[in-house]
Formats: C-alpha cells, structure tokens, sequence
C-alpha cells in the first residue's frame, strides 16, 4: 500500500532505504469447512491464519498478525501490518499459514494436534536491496547491545567466504549517534556534513572487509567463490580497490606495514573526496 494507492507486490523496491517503512495488505479465502475435513480435524476445531516475516539484511523475523478462525463456510480473512523499515533489509519473506490454533487431546493418530501445526502455507519474496551485494543494515540502540553506547557504527562480519554476502553482512548504526544516523537517513540527498560521515563509515567498513578477507589465507586471487558468496563480494572490493595488484603482495604489505597499509588504503577509497 503506498499514498496513491494499493500496487501487487512487485518483485523488488529499488529505491527503499531503512527510513521506508512497508504497509502491505493480504487477502485469503479460507474454506474452513473443507480444511478441517482434509486435515481430519473435527467441525469445531479453531484455525488461524498468520502473517510471519523474515529479513534477510537484518537477520530478524517476527509475526506479522494473526486472526483467529471459529466459524465455518468460506471466509474471506484480511490481513493489515505495517513493518518498520529499521528492522528490514536484504530480502523479505513473507510467509502466510493457516494453522491449528490449540491443541487438540481428541485428534486422530493421522491428524495434526499440536497448537502451530500448519494445514497450510505460502511465501512471497520482495528484494529490498537489489540483486547487487549491498550492505545490509540495521538502525538501532546500542546501549541495548553489548556494543559501546557512544560508538557511531559497526560493521558486523559472520560466516565463511562461502556464505551468502546478504546473510554474512550487517551494517549497524547507533540511532543515539544523530549525526550518523541522520546523515544515512539523508543519503539520498546529502549535505556537505552528510557525504564526509558516510565517506567515513565507506571507508571505516572497507577496511574491515579488507582485513577480513587478507587474515583468511585461502583467499587469492585464483580463489572460486560461488557468486553473491562473501568471497565473491570481496574479491570485487579488491578490483575496485587495488586493480592490478596481487593478493599476497597486499596482504605482505598489510602485515609487515600496518600503517603504511592504512594509508593506502585511506587512498584506496578516496576518503572524504566529497563532491
């Protein structure tokens, strides 16, 4: 649902950041009659139909709404939810279940009994970030966390080159630190404060990327990574970062001169040249 009105879900939101909030609207015709039947559960067996998502760039997932199901016919039930951007990123899932609402002590061996059992399901995928590796990220607290209260971000690093970039990447802004969190909130028009805050975080998170990958000793040049793998995403860092330069020279470099590393790789990413 957007200010002008209800769209079919598209495949992806091109231009959604973590200030976009999504209000998504579901309507599902439920024969109650006919699944209790099929699911070998008595007439008076109470369903429900549940709306559960699952992102992907936050590595967070919670239930959506729930209706609760009685009556029996053909029922057209409406789900209404609003997610907050700050929680999303990557990809969604949006999963829709008609489940058994309690348990049932009467229910035959074949039947299902246990409260949360699923009659039925569906997914539906939107891209909220594109098909090229972007970095998830996350608005949030960190006096919450156990991350320094006065930090500004943290690049969080998981899994192996192998893994998947959107489940292995995460972004995390400290929404206490206004300046960097307002000044992502005005990525899409920056003022002059706003492009040298994220020219620090680009270059702060490229570092950590970069020191990640040279501390693994299987990642070279002639390396196979499947495509979208962290691996994969590194190996392109490094093309745009040092072109032409081989891996164990830079990692040679790295560890013999750290700071003369540094300051190439300030000159890598053109730290603060804001336009």
């Amino acid at each position: 649902m957007t200010p002008d009105g209800e769209i079919a879900l598209p495949e992806a939101l091109p231009d959604w950041d973590y200030q976009m909030d999504l209000h998504l609207r579901r309507t599902v015709r439920v024969d109650l009659d006919r699944a209790r039947a099929q699911s070998g559960l008595p007439t008076d067996a109470a369903l429900t139909l549940a709306a559960v998502w699952t992102a992907t760039g936050s590595n967070l997932s919670g239930p959506a709404q729930h209706i609760r199901l009685t009556d029996g016919g053909t029922s057209a039930v409406e789900l209404e939810f609003r997610l907050r951007g700050a929680d999303l990123g990557g990809l969604l899932m949006l999963d829709t279940a008609l489940v058994l609402a309690e348990r049932r002590n009467d229910a035959r061996p074949s039947s299902p009994r246990r409260a949360g059992s699923v009659l039925w399901s569906d997914r539906n995928f939107l891209r909220l970030q594109g098909d090229a590796p972007q970095f998830p990220m996350a608005v949030i607290d960190f006096a919450r966390t156990s991350f320094p209260d006065h930090a500004a971000w943290h690049l969080q690093i998981s899994g192996s080159l192998e893994s998947a970039t959107m489940g292995s990447l995460l972004l995390l802004v400290n929404e206490r630190n206004t300046v960097t969190a307002t000044a992502f909130e005005n990525a899409g028009k920056p003022r002059p404060v706003d492009r040298i805050v994220l020219s620090a975080v680009y270059a702060d998170a490229a570092r950590i990327m970069v020191e990640h990958a040279l501390s693994n000793d299987d990642f070279a040049e002639d390396s196979d990574f499947p495509e979208g793998s962290l691996g994969a995403t590194m190996l392109s860092l490094f093309d745009q970062l040092f072109p032409g330069q081989p891996i164990n020279d830079i990692r040679l470099r790295q560890r013999q001169s750290p700071a003369l590393f540094a300051s190439d790789l300030q000159a890598a990413v053109k730290i603060f040249e804001v336009s």
